[in-house]
């Protein structure tokens, strides 16, 4: 009974090195193709990449002002109600601006663009991996990292602090609806508040987390999509996983990077 155990221990456990080893080398076939791909006799095509940059920022602009807005508001009456208690409902515009710019803004952004896109990629690597067309790339000559993932990890690290720029302003304005409208606060005494503790390293340190998190939503979605197996039932796993292990490794990198910011500064 120990020994059937400690087999399927090893076997889980030889199972996920070998998953780490391949993701690192998709990472590094996609950062040779990102670098080395300019001087190379078959760059990755600038229209790729636009229109992989249309469909990931563009179209995503509404949920992600949707979602940061009603945060903002949320945030604002929850921290509301705890400051009015101690006559601080000014600073509600402080709390709501600096929480959103360094940490609800980049991380809630990530997981929605990690819920859409994420999906979006695996679901179609996926389909063409069940359908051998990722096969018949190889077949022509095309590599199937430059021409599917690169575009897709170029796109998404130029647009996804872009997007995080407009939902954190979303959520700024949030706040700013329930400190005027709901708390009475002077509009203009709440954008001076609202900027008064808001530091530039509130900003950089909350958009440099982007470039980390698009990195994980493009690799892991592609990772998973050319990893699918099973026809459409195996598409459909493999996009669940990507959106969970997307969710699980921004939430751990979110942790590194704060405590590297943390850290630093002690």
């Amino acid at each position: 009974m120990n020994l059937d155990i400690f087999y399927k221990i090893g076997c889980a456990v030889k199972e996920w090195i070998q998953i780490f080893v391949e993701f690192v080398q998709l990472t590094y076939q996609t950062l040779y193709w990102l670098f080395v791909g300019p001087f190379h006799k078959k760059p990755v095509k600038s229209v790729a990449v636009f229109e992989q940059m249309v469909f990931m920022g563009t179209k995503s602009i509404i949920i992600v002002i949707f979602v940061m807005l009603f945060t903002g508001i949320v945030l604002a009456m929850q921290s509301a109600f705890q400051l009015s208690k101690m006559g601080g409902t000014i600073y509600v515009a402080s709390l709501v601006s600096v929480s959103i710019c360094r940490e609800l803004g980049p991380v809630l952004t990530a997981l929605v663009i990690a819920g859409r896109i994420g999906a979006a990629i695996t679901a179609e690597v996926g389909s063409m991996k069940v359908n051998e067309q990722i096969e018949a790339l190889e077949t022509m000559g095309i590599n199937p990292i430059r021409y599917l993932v690169v575009p897709k990890v170029v796109a998404l690290f130029f647009m996804l602090p872009c997007l995080v720029v407009i939902g954190n302003f979303a959520g700024m304005v949030g706040g700013y609806i329930i400190g005027v409208l709901n708390l009475k606060i002077n509009a203009y005494l709440y954008i001076q508040t609202a900027f008064k503790y808001l530091s530039l390293k509130d900003i950089y340190t909350g958009l440099s987390k982007t470039f980390v998190f698009a990195m994980i939503i493009a690799l892991v979605g592609c990772y998973q999509g050319f990893h699918t197996k099973g026809g459409a039932v195996g598409v459909g796993r493999a996009t669940t996983i990507s959106v969970v292990t997307s969710f699980i490794l921004i939430i751990l990198a979110d942790c590194v990077v704060t405590g590297i910011y943390y850290f630093k500064d002690m």
